[in-house]
């Protein structure tokens, strides 16, 4: 029981030396890399189009619309994949769309974001969805990459809207931190 009590004793009074890391937040240290903005014109930013189908990199959410799938590609836009055969989906097109992050399907219609816009989208048929409303400014604008505890560098309107972000190696610890 004493030797427990003096190697508890031990490890508290070598706690107590140590020096808390003042810049780190919530305990995280700085690894040499962060997020850095990437920016777009206005007009960038605000097109929308149907291209040819891609192939999924980063997918987010997934809507089914029997037989069709809708799945999120994060900060890009939606793959629209026919899943009339489960066994063997087919991937049909891609609705590019910067600063798509999430979606939503309700009837005949699709949400999605685009930045701070909300854009409708009506998919009676699915392989040719078009574009029927933009609420601009509908969504808060967030300067911030999607992610918890990272460093990032701090984003800068000069320099355009922020469209996405990229994790990259960085020399020195960003001001910016989430």
């Amino acid at each position: 029981m004493k030797n427990s009590f003096r190697l508890l004793s031990l490890v508290l009074i070598c706690l107590a030396c140590v020096e808390p890391n003042d810049n780190a937040p919530n305990g995280v240290p700085f690894d040499g890399t962060g997020y850095k903005p990437i920016y777009a014109t206005a007009d960038e930013a605000a097109k929308v189009q149907v291209a040819a189908a891609q192939p999924l990199v980063q997918p987010g959410k997934i809507y089914l619309f029997d037989p069709y799938i809708f799945v999120n590609e994060t900060g890009k836009g939606i793959h629209i994949i026919d899943n009339k055969d489960p066994k063997n989906p087919q991937n049909l097109s891609f609705i590019s769309i910067t600063g798509n992050y999430d979606i939503a399907v309700k009837g005949n219609w699709l949400y999605a974001d685009n930045l701070s816009n909300l854009l409708v989208f009506e998919i009676s048929d699915p392989l040719s969805p078009k574009l029927v409303k933009t609420i601009n400014d509908a969504i808060s604008v967030n300067n911030f990459p999607p992610y918890q505890n990272v460093y990032f560098e701090c984003a800068d309107s000069k320099k355009g809207v922020v469209a996405g972000w990229e994790k990259v190696p960085m020399t020195t610890q960003p001001k910016c931190f989430r």
